[in-house]
């Protein structure tokens, strides 16, 4: 069932996307019959319009809807600036941190004869 849903999607991805394209196709498949029945032009067959008048009304008419509801929405959109001088921030303040003071450091002294801490080297039993 997953599987035929993908497939489905994929199909209407493609038809959405590849759109202009299904109609030039179909154009090309059925060009004696929309000749016949659409063509604007049959009383002059000099013009060689072969129902090509159909087909560019169809891509514009296919065009002219994708573009409509973005340009509606951004019509309607409105940008307002806030003015720079109202945010202005005070100058920051620095407070005197106090020195701090570390331990000096504990150095290991490392005697060849012991080991120091749990880092013991494998005892070797002969």
């Amino acid at each position: 069932m997953s599987r035929f849903l993908a497939y489905f999607l994929t199909a209407l991805l493609l038809l959405q996307t590849l759109g202009p394209e299904v109609l030039v196709l179909n154009y090309q498949l059925n060009k004696a019959e929309i000749t016949a029945r659409y063509c604007v032009n049959k009383a002059r067959p000099q013009l060689r319009c072969n129902g090509k008048c159909h087909l560019a009304q169809q891509l514009r008419k296919a065009e002219g809807g994708d573009k409509k509801a973005p340009a509606a929405s951004v019509a309607k959109a409105k940008f307002e600036v806030l003015p720079t001088a109202a945010v202005v921030l005070p100058a920051l303040r620095r407070w005197p941190r106090p020195a701090r003071r570390f331990a000096r450091p504990l150095v290991a002294r490392c005697e060849a004869g012991r080991p120091l801490g749990v880092f013991r080297p494998p005892l070797i039993q002969s």
